[in-house]
């Protein structure tokens, strides 16, 4: 009599595998698209934080000013904070961008939906921000779901801290 050893796997084995490794991921699925929102509105809030964080330091650095915009270009300040955010150096003082450059411009994809306020978030040369009522960039993920924190609100306040607040979807 001959042992015979079994190389392979028998069909019965394959479909069983198969359709275990199916349900586990229909399963899992909806936590992980959530899970990837979540990531992405955390990227874009640690993005914007930079951006504020350099152009205050840059405005303390150069003793004239410095400030954060909504840029769809990445070239002018247009208010579209939708598509993206610039830092930039302020050499005349005034608050805007004018004569001063773009040091560092982040884009935001379709999936995240960023609103901010109509004038820029701009800097004095000693680090505090010149508006006077507090400044507050939203950024939330486009499909939010209710209850879900996927929202961040960064608010800039008087002496030119930025505060990141984990918010729920409403």
């Amino acid at each position: 009599m001959f042992l015979r050893l079994s190389k392979g796997f028998t069909l019965i084995e394959l479909m069983v595998t198969i359709a275990v490794v199916a349900i586990m991921a229909t399963i899992a699925y909806p936590s992980f698209e959530g899970l990837i929102r979540s990531s992405r509105v955390t990227t874009a809030n640690n993005e914007m934080v930079g951006l504020a964080n350099l152009a205050r330091s840059e405005a303390i650095r150069s003793s004239r000013g410095g400030g954060v915009c909504g840029s769809s270009d990445g070239s002018t300040c247009d208010g579209d904070w939708a598509h993206g955010a610039a830092a930039f150096s302020d050499p005349d003082g005034d608050g805007t961008l004018g004569a001063g450059t773009i040091l560092r411009f982040v884009s935001f994809k379709d999936t995240l939906t960023v609103t901010g306020p109509d004038a820029e978030v701009a800097f004095d040369a000693r680090g505090r921000r010149r508006a006077g009522l507090d400044q507050i960039i939203v950024v939330r993920a486009t499909t939010c779901t209710e209850g879900v924190a996927q929202q961040r609100q960064l608010l800039i306040n008087a002496s030119g801290q930025v505060r990141s607040t984990k918010e729920t979807c409403s």
